[in-house]
């Protein structure tokens, strides 16, 4: 038995066709329902919902690759997206990206002043430590390789002080618009927990790469790319608090269960209509 949905739009209507929600995708993660968050099946409408009405992904920040490692080396934890994009614009606006490598310095005072986000005086967080890993990673960026898949452009930034996996991953998806890494933020971590895909005992801080292949092979499995899959993810979970919430509670109550057939149901967006389930 299959279960079907339908995605509507002002001149008509597509059809989605998943397999059944006790289908499963890997061992221990069933295809759930589709109008129930956060199955996969949930998920697929939404990557595939966001395709046809022209919603997120949108990857790159930065016009250069100096830009894009700026861009997310100031975000990233800790720091809410709009302030680390508020920081990043003003170093922008200061030729730090287009000028060849900035001082420690000059990079630490610009990155000091309080920023205008959303008409509040915001002061940017570890602006010490953010001004030095960037100034290190311009002196070097110039050497990047060109020629390369996702993977290898990722691996060549751990290479550079204050650049960790995730970090990154971030940039290098954003540059490639790369399907062979996976951004393992706070949100995918929760959700590949709640459906079964990570165990665990793995946690991002050592088992970066194990997870990743997870995701990878998850995506794979579904037939999304994993790019669109990790920005609509984070796209919802970020600027949808009550998101995380429901997760979080749904997580509590079926840790110990390994069945996604009957979840807890959640409100359909307004462009969406379950026909059958």
């Amino acid at each position: 038995m299959t279960q079907t949905a339908a995605i509507i739009f002002k001149v008509g209507a597509l059809h989605l066709e998943l397999p059944s929600p006790n289908i499963e995708i890997m061992p221990g993660v069933r295809w759930g329902a589709i109008d129930a968050f956060p199955t996969p099946a949930y998920w697929v409408y939404q990557v595939v919902s966001k395709r046809v009405l022209g919603g997120p992904p949108n990857y790159k920040l930065g016009q250069t690759l100096a830009e894009e490692v700026g861009a997310c080396l100031l975000g990233g934890h800790g720091i809410p997206a709009a302030v680390g994009l508020a920081a990043f614009a003003r170093l922008r606006s200061m030729g730090a990206f287009s000028c060849g490598p900035i001082s420690e310095s000059k990079l630490l005072s610009w990155l000091e002043a309080p920023l205008d986000v959303g008409g509040r005086s915001i002061k940017y967080r570890f602006a010490r430590q953010k001004a030095r890993y960037l100034a290190e990673a311009l002196k070097v960026i110039h050497g990047a390789p060109t020629e390369s898949s996702g993977r290898v452009l990722r691996d060549w930034l751990l290479s550079i002080p204050g650049i960790g996996c995730k970090t990154a991953s971030w940039i290098a998806r954003n540059w490639k618009c790369a399907d062979d890494v996976a951004i393992l933020d706070i949100h995918i971590l929760r959700f590949g927990q709640a459906v079964g895909l990570f165990p665990d005992s793995l946690t991002v801080e050592r088992h970066y790469q194990e997870l990743e292949e997870l995701f990878l092979q998850f995506s794979r499995r579904i037939d999304v790319l994993a790019s669109e899959l990790d920005a609509v993810i984070w796209h919802e979970m970020a600027s949808s608090p009550n998101s995380v919430k429901q997760l979080l509670a749904w997580r509590a109550t079926t840790i110990h269960s390994t069945s996604l057939s009957r979840p807890n149901k959640r409100h359909s967006h307004s462009e969406q209509l379950t026909l059958s389930v």
